[in-house]
């Protein structure tokens, strides 16, 4: 199961190159530098490539995920402009359906798209030969070296070749967010508003709050509490367990920080409190029972309908509906009541770690496939998108447009611009194209002058990008970011967990397959059944799941982790 914090990390989120208030994947965090450019240029306008562009050519790019329609880059703002640079266009299809069922077609007629971004499905493409080994490549495009140079040996696979470049590299010092892009408990703002903004601190506490609010406004039809469940983003329902125990996103384990023992989670009380809380829910008519049928659209549907009162999820995987919220607060100001506010909780309200730590997500990536009429002159491209004046171009956009710069050479962007770009622009100009999904500087990188990569993380631009409700809810509590109410993260350095690679067909791959068949097969059961019924239920699942080699998964990562340990003090 793909267990992103990424995608922003992954990474970084969604909107992290496009508003304010910033953003990515993604997931997607390191603190290792590498060098840059003396400075960052002026991206108002075609930065000149290494060469004169040769003829203009399109390649297919398939990217197994679902965020945006499908599109030609030279259709967008800044597609058309590296077009001019390169001569190169490319033609982005999204995953539609089953992630693994389509890229199992693709294996089986051993034909495949130039450029494939597979998310999950990685493992299943390089154990097929689907991708060129690009050492070479890397070494002849000084960008692409430079950016990942500090990270070349962990993306090696056990073949000792690089079949693809991960979308994480941390590039100068360590910028940190102000928003909340990676887990949150997130509640409709008027809720806190009408409770005179208590401080909730457990998990408890906050189901009780969205069950108090529904009752008194049983006329408006609200739904209590919304899971995502959709084919790969399972996690964000079976995750929470781990962070209500005080753990980050580590995927299927939780690491003891002191003993370094990796423990799963999905049998223990936590779980069994976690799902019965949904299921007592459910009983009451405040949990969405469409939220194990629903796909990934008609749950930001749902998001963005002003019906849900709460849920959690990444806030990277919930930016596209919480955006057009967030836009329509901004035109309307009596529309802020229902922009969702993020809560960090636990279940005895003691520190929280739902902020990742800096890490290095090495079993996502892009890579080219065999397929590629001219990876040499893919990687060119990608050379040239690393150039920093690129990078800024596709994170900040045009100087004058989408952001200025004041006299001591500090980016920022107007009330006018931050206004403008609203969802429809992201897409038109491109922001939302290039925000994410291809070879760039890490979220919380710097530029070379000092001026974030991520305009969001810019604290001029958050600051200037707060509404008023914003304004008042921050103060409310006493913070001037969203991050400040999450506590700091403590330093891991396996972080994220669930990124150590695993073979295809080892024990763990296999594992891992095995538990995501149960808790799919049994999550929907045990939430949706009569309050009666969930113990007998519970008993059917966990004697299901005790047939899996957890002891076997267990002693894997905790050697894993060890290892990582061990490697972080050599450093």
């Amino acid at each position: 199961m793909a267990k992103k914090l990424l995608y922003g990390t992954m990474a970084a989120a969604l909107v992290l190159s496009a508003t304010a208030c910033g953003g990515n994947n993604n997931d997607e965090k390191n603190t290792a530098s590498s060098s840059a450019p003396a400075s960052s240029a002026d991206a108002s306008g075609s930065a000149p490539a290494s060469e004169a562009p040769k003829d203009k050519v399109t390649y297919s790019y398939f990217l197994g995920v679902a965020n945006a329609p499908d599109v030609n880059t030279n259709e967008t703002t800044i597609g058309r402009l590296l077009e001019e640079q390169t001569g190169v266009n490319f033609k982005i299809e999204h995953v539609v359906g089953d992630l693994k069922a389509k890229v199992g077609t693709m294996i089986a007629s051993n034909d495949y798209p130039d450029v494939i971004n597979p998310d999950a499905a990685i493992d299943m493409l390089v154990d097929a030969g689907a991708f060129i080994d690009l050492t070479d490549l890397i070494e002849k495009n000084p960008n692409i070296k430079r950016v990942y140079g500090p990270f070349l040996p962990q993306m090696k696979a056990a073949d000792g070749k690089i079949y693809y470049l991960p979308i994480t590299a941390q590039v100068g010092e360590y910028a940190p967010d102000p928003e909340i892009n990676q887990g949150a408990f997130w509640i409709q703002r008027r809720v806190l508003k009408e409770a005179g903004y208590p401080k909730i601190k457990t998990f408890d506490e906050y189901m009780n709050l969205i069950e108090e609010f529904v009752s008194k406004h049983k006329d408006e039809d609200l739904t209590g509490f919304i899971s995502l469940t959709h084919d790969w983003r399972f996690f964000a329902i079976a995750n929470v367990p781990m962070h209500l125990d005080g753990y980050p996103n580590d995927g299927n384990v939780e690491i003891d920080m002191n003993t370094l023992e990796a423990k799963t989670y999905f049998t223990t009380d936590s779980t069994k409190r976690f799902l019965q809380k949904l299921n007592d829910f459910n009983a009451k008519g405040l949990f969405d029972k469409a939220s194990f049928v629903d796909n990934y659209d008609q749950y930001l549907a749902k998001l963005s309908s002003k019906k849900v009162v709460g849920f959690f999820d990444y806030g990277w995987q919930s930016g596209n509906a919480r955006n057009l919220l967030r836009d329509a607060a901004r035109a309307d100001q009596s529309q802020d009541d229902f922009v969702y506010f993020p809560m960090p909780l636990t279940w005895d309200g003691s520190k929280d770690q739902l902020q990742d730590p800096p890490g290095f997500v090495k079993n996502r990536g892009i890579g080219i496939s065999v397929s590629a009429k001219d990876p040499e002159r893919i990687m060119a491209f990608w050379d040239n998108l690393l150039n920093e004046e690129n990078q800024v171009m596709k994170s900040w956009g045009i100087k004058g447009e989408t952001y200025d710069v004041d006299a001591n050479g500090r980016f920022f962007r107007t009330a006018e611009m931050i206004k403008m770009i609203d969802e429809p622009f992201n897409l038109k100009f491109g922001f939302r194209y290039f925000n994410f999904d291809w070879p760039q500087y890490g979220a919380n990188s710097t530029l070379a002058d000092g001026n974030a990569f991520a305009p969001g993380f810019q604290p001029e631009v958050f600051q200037l990008g707060l509404t008023e409700g914003d304004k008042t809810i921050l103060n409310a509590y006493g913070v001037k970011t969203y991050s400040e109410l999450f506590a700091k993260p403590d330093d891991r350095p396996w972080f994220p967990a669930w990124g150590i690679p695993k073979a295809q067909g080892s024990p763990e791959q296999i594992w891992e397959t095995k538990h995501d068949e149960v808790i799919k097969k049994y999550y929907p059961k045990i939430v949706l059944a009569k309050p009666a019924d969930f113990e007998k239920v519970w008993a059917e699942y966990t004697a299901e799941f005790g047939k899996l080699d957890t002891a076997g998964y267990e002693k894997w990562y905790t050697e894993q982790i060890k290892l990582a340990v061990e490697a972080a003090k050599v450093k």
